[in-house]
């Protein structure tokens, strides 16, 4: 049974965090308990740890000392001050991102532009890790000694650098924004009526600073908050999210909702009609939204001002749930740009088709890419911890990174909250899973044996 083999792992160990994970936990436990469902990693994490501690003891006496190379080894085998700064603030950016979304009293209270600056110091942390151990791996094959660099000067996650300015300097970027509006609207001379202040904020984001969507992303920097604010080119979603901000300075709600591939936001009016008048060929509401309103192959298009009433408004937890599924894919998309067409279920369907325990055609990934896909789900999976779906795409990446501990532990998780065709497809992936950790412990104990 579920709650009797494992407990929701808790990455984030921060204090602020805890509570949330103990209601994920139980909760898990309380609604999922299977006398059918088993588990498959037992029995192999203490065995292998004693045995790699006996293998250690015994050549610790033989191991080659580094002192022939003082500085070179020195320098390579501590952890420089920048690369300590570096994984602080990956754990620091996950931290502030998970208090953002569960110390707020409610959902509105909670800040999308905070929560996605957020994100991105989090990756762009992990990148600037990446980079420096890069730099490393390359002064040792050349075997070359350079002078230790320099930490960075935070002192919070908030003070570090993306795209050249900190965190509190973009969150400043959105108020400079709302103020070019009022300067707008002092300068049309007109008064504050909600339209004439949202035509005022489409002429400043669209005509001034020139903001534009781009309908296909192939950089992922135009997915990261900060990257839009300082081009000016970005996914519809950043866009809208700006466009939300900027309007909530200005003391104006705005409001979104997913139709079909595409989310449109509108302002809440008493008569919505307003939004579709159309001047100078455009309506108000595709001016906001762009051209998927007007596309007649979009589901947008077939909105009314009847219809609209009808849809279901998006929580600021949907919205950034929907730019960490952007994240996902677009990542993913990157890693697996060797394999065209690989889908992270594609390994499930493969499993009823051989009865090979080690399938040696996985797919090889580009691994920071892979990684940041990964971050993103982890991301995803503290908006939604009991979507099977994307537990189970979690489980998957955790496959192809070749953690087949984790990913046993996630799938088995999903298995527990998905479906009966689900469970069906997934159980006998996990016990392959299961038989090739078991395979890979026992080449292991072979190889320190001998």
């Amino acid at each position: 049974m579920l709650c009797t083999l494992h407990s929701v792992p808790v990455r984030f160990r921060h204090p602020s965090f805890s509570t949330a994970a103990t209601r994920a936990s139980s909760a898990f436990c309380t609604a999922n308990s299977n006398p059918c469902f088993n588990r498959y990693d037992y029995g192999l994490k203490d065995k292998y740890n004693s045995s790699m501690r006996r293998w250690r003891s015994r050549r610790s006496g033989s191991a080659t000392s580094g002192s022939a190379y003082p500085l070179i080894t020195n320098q390579l085998t501590s952890d420089s001050p920048r690369h300590k700064i570096y994984q602080e603030a990956i754990k620091a950016a996950r931290d502030k991102f998970t208090q953002e979304i569960f110390f707020q009293s409610e959902d509105k209270d909670i800040s999308l532009a905070k929560a996605l600056l957020y994100i991105a110091a989090e990756d762009e942390a992990f990148i600037a890790l990446n980079r420096e151990k890069d730099a490393q791996h390359l002064s040792r094959e050349r075997g070359i000694v350079t002078a230790p660099n320099d930490a960075p000067e935070w002192d919070s996650v908030e003070q570090m650098s993306l795209g050249g300015k900190n965190i509190n300097e973009w969150l400043s970027e959105l108020n400079n924004i709302a103020k070019e509006v009022e300067a707008e609207l002092v300068s049309r001379d007109i008064g504050c009526h909600l339209v004439e202040v949202l035509e005022a904020v489409n002429v400043v984001l669209f005509e001034l600073r020139g903001f534009k969507r781009l309908p296909v992303l192939a950089d992922s920097k135009h997915s990261y908050l900060h990257s839009v604010l300082s081009s000016g080119h970005g996914s519809a979603i950043l866009l809208s999210v700006i466009y939300i901000e900027v309007c909530r300075r200005l003391g104006v709600t705005i409001v979104g909702s997913r139709v079909g591939e595409d989310f449109l936001i509108w302002p809440q009016i008493a008569y919505p009609e307003e939004l579709f008048k159309v001047t100078s060929g455009h309506s108000f509401f595709a001016i906001v939204n762009g051209n998927c309103v007007e596309n007649p192959k979009s589901l947008a298009s077939e909105l009314t001002s009847t219809s609209l009433l009808g849809l279901e408004i998006a929580k600021n937890c949907d919205i950034i749930g929907i730019a960490l599924a952007n994240l996902i894919r677009l990542h993913w998309k990157r890693a697996s740009r060797s394999n065209p067409g690989l889908l992270l279920t594609s390994p499930l369907r493969q499993v009823h088709t051989t009865d090979k325990v080690d399938n040696p055609n996985v797919p090889l990934l580009r691994p920071q890419d892979l990684r940041l896909a990964i971050m993103a789900s982890e991301r995803l999976l503290i908006l939604q911890p009991h979507n099977w779906s994307l537990r189970r795409d979690y489980g998957m990446m955790l496959y192809f990174k070749g953690d087949l501990g984790g990913a046993v532990q996630e799938l088995s998780i999903c298995m527990a909250i998905a479906p009966e065709e689900v469970v069906a497809i997934l159980e006998p992936f996990v016990e392959k899973l299961h038989l090739m950790r078991l395979e890979l412990s026992w080449k292991q104990l072979g190889m320190l044996v001998t």
